[in-house]
């Protein structure tokens, strides 16, 4: 995609679920020419058929839309956003190379540090990143729900404040008026990755995002997941972006237990105004019953903290409680409950202080 070229027009969504068909819905609405790709035939034939749905107080009407799985997708487009889960990101990168302009861009509208994986497939110049946070979720083929606001960033890797990433985010202000262009895109994703870690600890319950954050006896092991990630960033080079409640400077080095646990209480206040109770994380374990980004999300922590020598135990403890669930040898715990995987966590507390653990 040449610099300046418009970006407004033909648009290639890969991935209408939650993230993508929020998104590609609103962009229909304003006048922009989506294309959706999904593996999910159901959905995808859904969409072809009836429209896409997209409910909740942030929804709006149903959009006719063209939609195919990539083994139907022919042509190219000089803007693609990538929306999958982030554990799909090289498969669906691998897909969709064929599918933009030579001088074509895709954005990685995702979880996690996609951009470092799409760089090895399109190159780094031709991959910009995007960081969002709002609330939306999957319910059913053809059928999302878009339940609060959150922050949309998008930025260039290397910080320049390009024409094509200008174009970019005039063109998310249509999905969201408010939506950020940063020189610092890798601040803001690996905010979201200290905020995602806290988000994968409550899906180890059946307790809301709210509710699970505001437990007074769990808030120490929250904050510790906080400080390993921003601990790790911090030696990675990064400088965290603050947004929606999360404040990365709360859980620095230096700043104390007063600090953290405001902005968990900023974070309990934004996700009560979501009519999006649980997170996407707690829905693929309780309800859709599949693997979730753990390891394209926290496993990126552990992975640096590693690099780096930062230990990291808490979060790869969060990890390792995850794969469980997912397999089958843990359950979520009760809402209301002190149920064994928190109590697992807070178990871990006292090993990080150089002081034995009395275990699950």
């Amino acid at each position: 995609m040449d610099e300046g070229e418009d970006t407004q027009q033909r648009v290639l969504i890969w991935g209408a679920g939650a993230i993508g068909g929020a998104i590609g819905a609103a962009l229909i609405r304003s006048g922009v020419d989506v294309t959706f790709v999904d593996v999910a035939q159901a959905h995808v034939q859904a969409i072809r058929e009836r429209g896409l749905q997209v409910t909740g107080p942030f929804g709006g009407p149903t959009v006719r839309a063209s939609a195919c799985t990539p083994e139907e997708l022919a042509g190219q487009w000089p803007l693609a956003l990538l929306c999958t889960k982030a554990q799909d990101t090289r498969a669906a990168g691998e897909a969709l190379r064929p599918h933009v302009t030579g001088d074509g861009a895709v954005v990685s509208v995702q979880n996690g540090l996609n951009p470092l994986i799409l760089n090895e497939i399109l190159g780094p110049g031709r991959v910009l990143g995007a960081f969002v946070n709002f609330g939306a979720d999957y319910l059913e083929p053809g059928v999302v729900t878009y339940g609060g606001r959150g922050a949309v960033v998008v930025g260039e890797q290397g910080g320049a404040l390009t024409a094509r990433a200008h174009a970019i985010h005039a063109l998310l202000q249509r999905f969201e008026p408010a939506a950020i262009l940063t020189p610092n895109i890798f601040g803001y994703l690996w905010s979201k990755l200290g905020y995602g870690s806290l988000l994968f600890a409550t899906a180890v319950t059946d307790d809301s995002i709210a509710d699970a954050l505001a437990r007074p006896d769990n808030r120490a092991m929250y904050v510790e997941l906080g400080r390993e990630v921003m601990r790790v960033a911090l030696a990675h080079g990064v400088t965290p972006e603050a947004f929606n409640g999360f404040d990365p400077a709360a859980f620095l080095p230096g700043a104390g237990d007063a600090q953290a646990h405001a902005s968990l209480d900023d974070l309990v206040a934004f996700n009560r105004r979501s009519a999006k109770t649980h997170s996407g994380i707690w829905r693929d374990l309780a309800v859709r019953k599949r693997r979730t980004e753990v390891d394209a999300q926290v496993g990126w922590v552990v992975h640096f903290g590693d690099q780096h020598g930062v230990p990291t135990p808490l979060n790869a403890l969060l990890v390792e409680l995850i794969h469980d669930i997912e397999n089958g040898r843990r359950t979520l715990d009760a809402a209301g409950t002190d149920g064994p995987n928190m109590r697992a966590l807070r178990a871990a507390m006292p090993a990080i202080s150089g002081v034995p653990g009395v275990g699950a």
